[in-house]
């Protein structure tokens, strides 16, 4: 075993850095909570069909009461011919019978506010579903007609039309643009559909679109909700003429990976259907709508696919968006010097415009963090990974885990967890073929996996039918047979076990006021480690340690750990191990 020499205490706190100022007393709730999202097809079936339900969620919200969580974020639940998985919205205003109704997302939300939880549900602007009764009026309607405006209809190119209007590519695959059969039985002008073809885009520019989702809001802000996150929220406003683009579509652009490296790739707003000016615009008429509503505050979160940070952070100013996933974090490699710079860079663009970071690790469109970490190179993110793929280290990947969780949890801000990472669960990577249902894996043939193996439903009973998901054996995905040895009910309790840690994270970083706090980089424990100093008015400072280098850290000389991701080894952090103490 090789130990590190033990600093002394006030040369520490002497070498720190501060990156990160206390926010302001009383801040919002927003500004430091933790949201958990529930995945609803997922998490719990009440009525023993395979798929998770609204009754479901709300019979087992005391779990996440007993967890330490702020809010919870629902997947869509609207009604929806799932072509992908509920981001393809028939009607904004209603529950999908396979979910539940309308009466039971009241039931839900009278619940989560009983328990002293808040409740932020998906809206999903950039696009409808095919089967939505405006896309179907502008089928019926044919070209030229109001009816067609409110979605992205073109003439195609070539002598007879019969080549689409640009070459512009679909990020499930594919080209983005299919032709429509006209009433008359002509083939006709085409639409665009940045996602599958069941999921047209709507326009933007036009009135009676912004006009719609603003009565939305006030639908569900009505019924009681607490919030939005707004899926593709980078990608409502298309560059005007519809300009051709060569690179690969990704949610990113031109951005395949980020290296951390000197390179940077192209900014996303060089893309011309991302991140484009006029979206913020919309948002700040939305933040007007959640305003007029009063405290407590009301909140959008951007899922905001955008580089560079400078701009990421616009989405955040003080008139827009309350939140934005920060997934340059997500996607940082399991490097010391790579996630010290991230944190840094994100808290300093974010104090730039007066915002706090909303840090995540995984969610329902990623490889689970569990089995990222674990994987032969963290240096980039699979897109889903299958039994022919490079297999992830289980042992390994969990240990990096607990520590990358315990990291994210004691940065200022709001965080977001997904559910069943705090059981550990890795990502399903042995699913048969002929159980996938993501239309990435069929627009590309397969060539991608796909999101399917971060989707599995929820263990909560080992041995039980569908491990406890619903009362009868079914899952509408095969859950793996090792889920068993992560489910709730061989961890509540025991000492050690993830989900215990979780709880107890949670528990120290509403005691410390982790959320609100001020962040100084601290120098002198090894180039190999992750040092952090989290400090508050009226309590103690809090030191952040993560050890990833292969050498065991001493802890500087009079620091008190308060808890570790993993046992410690003759009180020094060991390898992959996050520790926080006061000091």
């Amino acid at each position: 075993m090789t130990f590190t020499v033990q600093p002394a205490l006030a040369e520490v706190r002497e070498a720190a850095d501060p990156v990160h100022a206390e926010d302001r007393p009383g801040a919002p709730w927003w500004r430091s909570a933790v949201i958990y999202q529930i995945y609803p097809r997922s998490w719990a079936d009440s009525n023993g069909d395979g798929i998770g339900d609204l009754p479901g969620i709300t019979a087992r919200l005391s779990y996440l009461r007993d967890l330490g969580v702020d809010a919870v974020w629902l997947s869509p639940f609207y009604p929806s011919p799932q072509a992908d998985a509920g981001y393809d919205v028939a009607d904004y205003r209603d529950v999908d019978p396979l979910f539940g109704s309308l009466a039971d997302a009241d039931v839900l939300l009278r619940r989560a506010h009983e328990l002293g939880i808040k409740v932020v549900v998906d809206l999903v602007p950039n696009h409808s579903s095919d089967e939505h009764a405006w896309f179907q009026a502008a089928l019926a309607a044919g070209p030229g007609s109001p009816e067609r405006a409110r979605y992205i209809f073109r003439d195609g190119t070539g002598p007879h039309g019969e080549l689409p209007p640009n070459n512009w590519n679909s990020v499930f695959g594919g080209r983005a643009w299919t032709r429509v059969t006209e009433a008359d039985g002509s083939a006709g002008q085409w639409y665009l559909h940045l996602f599958d073809t069941k999921q047209p885009d709507f326009d933007w520019q036009h009135p009676e679109v912004r006009a719609e989702f603003e009565s939305v809001l006030r639908f569900w802000l009505d019924r009681g909700v607490d919030g939005f996150r707004v899926d593709v929220a980078h990608g409502l406003i298309k560059q005007p003429g519809l300009p051709d683009w060569h690179d690969r579509t990704t949610m990113l652009g031109a951005h395949v990976e980020h290296d951390h490296s000197e390179h940077r790739p192209e900014p996303t707003h060089a893309t011309p259907y991302w991140d484009q000016d006029g979206v913020h615009e919309v948002y700040r008429a939305w933040r007007t709508v959640l305003d007029s509503y009063g405290a407590p505050d009301r909140i959008l979160c951007a899922e905001a696919w955008v580089e560079p940070q400078e701009r990421a952070v616009r989405y955040v100013r003080s008139d827009e968006m309350h939140q934005a996933f920060n997934f340059d974090f997500l996607g940082t490699p399991w490097r010391a010097e790579a996630l010290t710079d991230t944190i840094a860079r994100s808290l300093r663009s974010s104090d730039s415009v007066g915002a706090p970071t909303t840090w995540v690790l995984s969610n329902h469109d990623v490889v689970r963090h569990a089995t990222r970490l674990g994987m032969p190179s963290t240096e980039s993110r699979p897109r889903g990974i299958g039994a022919g793929d490079a297999q992830p280290d289980r042992e390994l990947g969990l240990r990096r885990a607990r520590a990358a969780t315990a990291l994210m949890l004691a940065l200022p801000g709001s965080a977001y967890l997904y559910q069943g990472e705090e059981l550990g669960l890795p990502e399903s990577t042995d699913m048969p073929d002929e159980f996938r249902q993501d239309p990435t894996f069929r627009r590309t043939g397969g060539a991608e996996i796909g999101r399917d193996g971060c989707r599995v439903p929820m263990p909560w009973v080992k041995g039980a039918p569908s491990l406890g998901f619903g009362p009868g054996p079914l899952a509408w995905l095969p859950q793996p047979e090792v889920y068993g040895a992560y489910a709730v009910d061989q961890q509540v309790g025991v000492p050690g076990s993830t989900l215990e840690l979780y709880r107890s994270l949670l528990a120290v970083r509403h005691a410390h006021a982790l959320g609100t706090g001020s962040l100084s980089l601290v120098e002198g424990l090894g180039e190999d480690v992750v040092a952090l100093s989290n400090d508050g008015a009226g309590r103690d400072r809090v030191l952040v340690v993560t050890n990833l280098g292969k050498s065991v850290v001493e802890l500087p000389e009079g620091a008190e750990v308060v808890v570790a991701s993993s046992p410690l080894e003759a009180g020094a952090v060991p390898t992959d191990t996050t520790v926080w103490a006061r000091w």
